[in-house]
């Protein structure tokens, strides 16, 4: 959930007539000064029956079940995605650890609910057992759809949209004097913390090779939508970003429904009437749309969304949350996170495939975990602790999954998971 947007409201409707003015509008609503310490959190589970976990829970099941869950106590919203992955958007919370307690008594009530049905939310970045399908039967999804297959991304798109699960950190820009700094930071941590959180080894029923397959699938994706919007430097992120979203090519002309769009159009060129899609020029309300179909590592909606995390287990998401979020709010750790991604904060590629297999990436992992930890309140220690030992030991949380998987089959492991079973 978003924890405040930009206002775009004074120029909703604004018909663009050059891909300058679209530009100095994403530059001016990108990013909202704040004061650093709200957080939302996001977290996506695969939806396991717990008998057959090949099956594929519908959307007319996936869907009653969810009107029977009760009022989630830490307000969070469920929706479903693509494939049937279940996500709780947590409200905006006053600090990291509000945004944690909420969250973890929204997911076991929807455990609870879920378990009632023989159904299990399982934590992991991607479906290890099931080929894509997709069951949301969503005209931006089936839009989605027909874009991939026409950019020749059909195979990648399919298993973006319905294999992969993440936790998603949504923190504050920050002050507008320390944006430059603060998105670098959130950009350099993206390879230390994909490789302390990579749990997604296998994906159709086989080991891909990579530790987070999730990274892999999405860096199968056009560079223009799922790149980073920054490398290693980058002093203006507004003008960054502006110059990403005019050079994405546009997926769907929003209407009443969605329309793919089935060749190489950069927004820049609708905008400045190079290209035609609609039958019109686009509008500020186009453009807002097109940003939603854009999905960087690092996304900024007025607010910092982080995406580069695969979704791990319950007894790990809160850790790795709380890491992520004191690394970028809290000075010091800030200052320590810099010094110690610098080697590696473009190694996106070599993160997702070895993980902490890495020594430069296990260096900067544990320097960075150690000073989270150094900073978790009490309530926090279990997970922390655990988080810090299989970080000291190289260990992330793929190889976990992997050795269930060859002790007990895939299947089976998944089916233990789904029930409960740690």
């Amino acid at each position: 959930m978003p924890i405040r947007s930009g206002d775009t409201s004074e120029k909703a409707g604004t018909v663009f007539a050059s891909a300058t003015e679209a530009a100095e509008y994403v530059g001016d609503h990108c990013l909202s000064a704040a004061p650093l310490g709200p957080v939302g959190l996001e977290i996506e589970a695969h939806c396991y029956d717990t008998a057959d976990p090949l099956r594929r829970p519908g959307w007319d099941e996936l869907t009653a079940v969810i009107g029977e869950v009760p009022e989630l106590p830490g307000g969070s919203r469920i929706t479903v995605e693509p494939g049937g992955a279940v996500e709780l958007s947590g409200p905006p919370a006053r600090d990291v650890m509000t945004a944690i307690e909420a969250m973890s008594t929204d997911r076991a009530t929807l455990r609870a609910a879920f378990a009632r049905h023989g159904l299990g939310l399982v934590l992991l970045g991607a479906d290890p057992l099931r080929r894509p399908r997709r069951v949301n039967p969503g005209s931006r999804y089936s839009a989605m759809e027909t874009f991939f297959s026409a950019s020749g991304t059909a195979a990648a798109g399919a298993f973006m949209m319905t294999s992969t699960a993440s936790i998603q950190v949504n923190v504050e820009a920050g002050p507008r004097s320390g944006w430059a700094q603060r998105v670098r930071l959130a950009h350099a941590l993206g390879p230390t913390m994909i490789a302390v959180s990579a749990n997604s080894p296998m994906l159709g029923g086989r080991f891909s090779g990579w530790c987070s397959s999730r990274q892999w699938i999405w860096a199968e994706l056009d560079e223009a939508r799922c790149g980073p919007v920054l490398g290693a430097d980058g002093d203006d992120p507004a003008t960054d970003w502006a110059r990403y979203a005019l050079r994405a090519p546009v997926m769907l002309v929003p209407g009443a429904d969605a329309v793919p769009v089935t060749n190489w159009v950069p927004f820049a060129d609708w905008a400045d009437g190079r290209a035609v899609l609609g039958g019109r020029r686009p509008s500020s309300r186009d453009l807002d749309y097109h940003l939603t179909t854009l999905f960087p590592p690092v996304r900024p909606r007025g607010f910092l969304e982080i995406r580069y995390l695969d979704s791990v287990s319950d007894a790990l998401w809160p850790a790795i949350a709380f890491t992520l979020v004191t690394l970028l709010d809290d000075p010091v750790a800030a200052d320590i996170a810099a010094e110690a991604t610098e080697p590696v904060a473009t190694a996106w590629d070599r993160a997702a495939r070895v993980g902490l297999g890495d020594r430069h990436l296990h260096t900067a992992a544990v320097r960075c975990v150690a000073a989270a930890a150094e900073r978790a309140p009490a309530a926090l220690t279990e997970s922390m602790q655990r988080l810090l030992r299989s970080v000291e030991q190289g260990r992330c949380p793929a190889d976990d999954f992997a050795d269930r998987a060859v002790e007990y089959g895939i299947g089976p492991a998944v089916r233990q998971l789904a029930r409960g079973e740690t």
